[in-house]
């Protein structure tokens, strides 16, 4: 099996919010609350695929997209924020979610970037471990308002380069 990232431009539209609505089937509140703000960014993505390339991955697996990973580089160089990251369900617990956000990393630090942001909800365990895995740092109330971040639910996270 070969694993290799990609440039989201090498695909078709609808790629990111079709891995996303299979990657939370398992829970139908994140179709509800999120299918919305994914339809737009993949959109958004597709329309600018300059910045789909520079802030975005796609993970194949044997030439099949099976998740990707995005950033927001508003802020460059000072911080990034992760923003979309997922694979989708049938490649769960295989260890391509971690390989894919270190590749993410990888990619925003050569940007010059040493802190990256990312935030996860508090029921996904899976997500909280894998950033974990790869050393971001769970960031407590204090920092939270240090940076300006509400916290409306989410766990956040910080990674040092």
């Amino acid at each position: 099996m070969e694993l290799k990232f990609k440039k989201v431009s090498d695909f078709k539209r609808g790629i990111q919010y079709d891995i996303l609505v299979d990657a939370y089937s398992f829970d139908k509140k994140y179709y509800e609350e999120g299918h919305l703000r994914w339809r737009e960014n993949d959109d958004f993505f597709f329309d600018n695929p300059h910045i789909a390339d520079m802030c975005s991955v796609i993970t194949t697996l044997n030439d099949e997209a099976i998740g990707f990973v995005n950033w927001d580089p508003r802020n460059f160089p000072e911080y990034a924020i992760i923003g979309d990251n997922c694979i989708i369900s049938i490649h769960n617990g295989k260890g391509y979610g971690k390989l894919q956000l270190q590749e993410a990393i990888r990619r925003i630090t050569e940007q010059g970037v040493k802190t990256l942001f990312v935030s996860t909800n508090n029921d996904l365990v899976p997500a909280q471990k894998n950033y974990e895995s790869v050393g971001f740092k769970r960031l407590d109330n204090s920092t939270l308002a240090q940076w300006q971040i509400d916290q409306n639910g989410e766990i956040y996270y910080r990674f040092d380069a």
